[in-house]
Parts: structure tokens; C-alpha cells; sequence
């Protein structure tokens, strides 16, 4: 069993902040996740950077998606070609979605010591930072990886004012956990999805 999915559930929850502190919150985050690259540390001294996608991205980053989905659709016997038109069409459905959503959403290749190593799609709006996608190729994961972009991510939250929700596929076996760790908390169960959210202290 395999699921066809592109979901991106955009909920809104909690305040709503004032609109001209929230417009301007925005456009300062937007401003952050544009940049032209940003240097990041890992424990063990590697450098992770964050680079802007262009169109030469494309392949590379097709194969980011069907890592994520490689033990899913390994269940499934596919006729030649048919697996590749799969990933391709679900691939471009959801980045479709997520622009129609977050039209200046920030995408970005994740680098890992000069490597590419995966991908992070971040939106914004007048209440939240969205944690639209986030991959890694498995020989880049559990590095500490994640851990640094999501540390970032609630920083730039926090100095906003703003909630940081992610949408938490349940078949990511111990992604919940993962996010619960860093002080998210479940706000929605919509059965194949969790929606996560971390909001600072008041």
C-alpha cells in the first residue's frame, strides 16, 4: 500500500499578531531565507550552507523526493518507467501546492561540506514561519543535519513572534519524536499527517 499525497495542510491556529508588526516580521524572514547562501556548524566542525535552488537543481532534487519515498513505493511492482512518472508527477503536484500557498516561499539546497546533501522549503505568513519540507539523502542524515536547520528556524520564530509549524508524515518513523524533542507539540491529527507546531513561552 502506497499513498498518493502532496499535502501541505496550511490550518491556522492561535493569535493573530498585529498586522503591521506582522507584514514587516514577514518580509524580514523572506529577507533571511533569500539570501545567498548562510553558513551553519555541526557538532563535528562540518560547514552546512543553504543555496538558493536554480533550474539546474531540478534532477537533484527529484532524487531527494523519491529517497523520501523509496521504501514506500518499494511495495509496489511498476511496470518500466511507470515508477519515475510516479515520483515526477507527485514531485511537481507538490511543488505546485506549496507555491499556490506560499508564493514567496524561500527553497533551498541543502550543503553539506560543498556536497548537496538535501532540501528545505520554508513559507511565511502574518502568524507563522512553515516548515514546508525538509530532506536529506541518507548518507547526510543523522549528522546533527536537521537538528541545526530546525534550531534556526525556531531562533528566526521566536524573533518573530510567530508560530513554526511543520505537517509530520506518519510513515517518517520517529519524525514526531524528533520534533517533540525540540519543543513541538501536536495541534491537529489528521490521521496520515501530524500538525506540528512550536510556539515560544509567553
Amino acid at each position: 500500500m502506497f499513498v498518493v499525497y502532496w499535502f501541505s495542510a496550511l490550518t491556522d491556529h492561535g493569535d493573530t499578531e498585529d498586522t503591521e508588526v506582522a507584514q514587516r516580521t514577514t518580509c524580514d524572514i523572506v529577507a533571511v531565507m533569500q539570501r545567498e547562501s548562510e553558513t551553519l556548524q555541526l557538532p563535528d566542525g562540518s560547514r552546512v550552507e543553504l543555496r538558493p535552488v536554480s533550474e539546474e537543481d531540478d534532477q537533484f532534487l527529484l532524487s531527494v523526493y523519491a529517497s523520501t519515498r523509496k521504501e514506500e513505493l518499494a511495495q509496489v511492482e511498476w511496470a518500466e518507467g511507470q515508477r519515475e512518472m510516479f515520483l515526477r508527477w507527485q514531485f511537481d503536484l507538490q511543488r505546485s501546492e506549496y507555491s499556490s500557498r506560499f508564493p514567496d516561499a524561500a527553497y533551498h539546497v541543502i550543503v553539506v561540506d560543498g556536497s548537496p546533501a538535501g532540501r528545505i522549503w520554508v513559507g511565511t505568513d502574518d502568524e507563522q514561519i512553515r516548515l514546508l519540507d525538509i530532506a536529506l539523502l541518507p548518507e547526510f542524515q543523522n549528522r546533527g543535519v536537521g537538528t541545526v536547520l530546525l534550531h534556526r528556524l525556531i531562533e528566526q520564530a521566536e524573533q518573530a513572534r510567530k508560530a513554526l509549524r511543520h505537517m509530520v508524515f506518519v510513515l517518517n518513523n520517529n519524525a514526531d519524536r524528533f520534533y517533540e524533542r525540540l519543543g513541538f507539540v501536536v495541534i491537529e491529527d489528521l490521521g496520515a499527517y501530524k500538525h506540528m507546531e512550536w510556539r515560544a513561552e509567553k
